[in-house]
């Protein structure tokens, strides 16, 4: 069962404005409203993206998906998954319309804190290195580019 943890992030810049956007677990019900983002933030779509997709990672990990949500609209998601050996972190979204806010950098942040709960003691992203600013964003959030690893893929 997905855990109800909340976090809300101040978007405001410290000005006293009113913009929270809270970061909670997904849920089955929000796989229309992850694929919209993904296809609105122009991610690049791999087999896995789809209803069918999630609905296999939200039956086996419910909590895995961490959702950033604005007045109800789902504006940012990452895939925080723990497999006994490593967390991972995938897919990291966030809607054109609410980037340079702070929105990616609370989903990161809730999914270490939400990792590291589990007991993983190294986390590593999977980052689609020709989205512009992507590596810079991750070394910035304190990753480090593993210049040792290579990732080989066979898709069914």
């Amino acid at each position: 069962m997905a855990d109800a943890s909340i976090w809300v992030a101040d978007m405001s810049g410290g000005h006293g404005g009113s913009n929270k956007v809270v970061i909670r677990s997904g849920t089955a019900g929000d796989i229309g409203a992850i694929l919209g983002l993904w296809r609105d933030a122009e991610t690049k779509a791999s087999a896995t993206d789809d209803i069918a997709g999630l609905r296999t990672l939200f039956d086996r990990e419910p909590d895995a998906v961490l959702v950033a949500e604005d007045h109800g609209d789902v504006v940012g998601a990452l895939i925080a998954a723990f497999d006994g050996w490593r967390g991972n972190m995938y897919r990291l979204a966030v809607h054109p319309e609410h980037r340079r806010r702070g929105v990616a950098r609370a989903l990161v942040s809730a999914g270490v804190s939400r990792l590291r709960s589990r007991g993983a003691r190294r986390i590593t992203a999977l980052v689609a290195h020709e989205q512009a600013g992507a590596s810079d964003f991750w070394m910035n959030a304190c990753f480090e580019l593993d210049p040792r690893t290579t990732r080989f893929v066979k898709t069914f």
